[in-house]
């Protein structure tokens, strides 16, 4: 494993803050084919919370968190996660970084086929060289209800139980936070459920710091708050949410940027 050493470390930028994202800006092309994907956002990830990230379609908010998690490059501004700022790394720290502090949970739930469920969620340890805590993964198995299947390739189980893999994957290293891009998106409402559940039991009960991009209101209704991005934009904020609420505030969006 590669640590990332002390020196690339910048001052936090709040007390009890997973992640942030100071003036980030992500500009593609230039003159007539200039496009603002992201514009001047500032926002942070409190530790030990679960934030859902909405707005209307190209909006920027899966731009806005692939930036945030150190999947794509950005115009200006700074990331931070923890203490250090992803524009210190080199690409060798960066991938350590991914590896070893950060969990992803994708909406197509990219297991590998030929590995176990088991082997499929140990595989962030094993590409770091690191052997499992037992206790930890144990934990994190019954959690999502695994127990019973995990010596199940991904084609022998259900959407839900191969997107449960994927997040028992994206606990096992114990990350400073997990983002989940869509992470419902292929399932039905019922496995969908069971999983933004997973995701909240994880936030509740282990302490986790969860980001999930979302367009549906009833899963922005699991979080702890909902942040509104519009044209690139930050335009609004709710704690609290309810499906009711979200759906509302969405309803307000006509394309440009509201504040509501």
């Amino acid at each position: 494993m590669t640590a990332v050493p002390l020196e690339t470390s910048v001052p936090h930028p709040a007390p009890g803050v997973a992640a942030a994202v100071l003036g980030l800006s992500k500009v593609y092309g230039s003159g007539e084919n200039r496009v603002v994907a992201l514009d001047r956002v500032d926002l942070a990830f409190r530790e030990g919370e679960y934030t859902a990230i909405m707005g209307p379609s190209g909006c920027g908010k899966s731009t806005l968190m692939h930036c945030a998690a150190g999947l794509d490059s950005y115009s200006s501004g700074s990331v931070h996660i923890g203490t250090t700022e992803l524009s210190a790394l080199d690409d060798r720290q960066l991938t350590a970084l991914r590896r070893d502090r950060i969990g992803f949970i994708f909406q197509s739930f990219n297991l590998l086929p030929t590995l176990t469920a088991l082997e499929n969620i140990t595989l962030p340890l094993t590409l770091a060289g690191r052997g499992a805590d037992r206790e930890w993964l144990d934990r994190v198995v019954s959690m999502v209800g695994l127990a019973q299947r995990l010596g199940h390739r991904p084609s022998q189980l259900s959407g839900g139980q191969q997107q449960r893999v994927a997040v028992a994957r994206a606990l096992v290293s114990r990350p400073t936070i997990v983002f989940g891009d869509e992470p419902t998106g292929n399932l039905d409402s019922r496995a969908g459920a069971e999983v933004l559940g997973f995701l909240r039991d994880s936030v509740r009960e282990l302490g986790q710091t969860v980001v999930m991009v979302t367009h549906d209101p009833v899963a922005a209704g699991y979080a702890d708050r909902v942040v509104f991005l519009s044209d690139g934009r930050l335009v609004d904020e709710m704690t609290r949410p309810t499906p009711d609420r979200v759906l509302e505030r969405m309803k307000a969006f006509d394309g440009r940027a509201h504040t509501g």
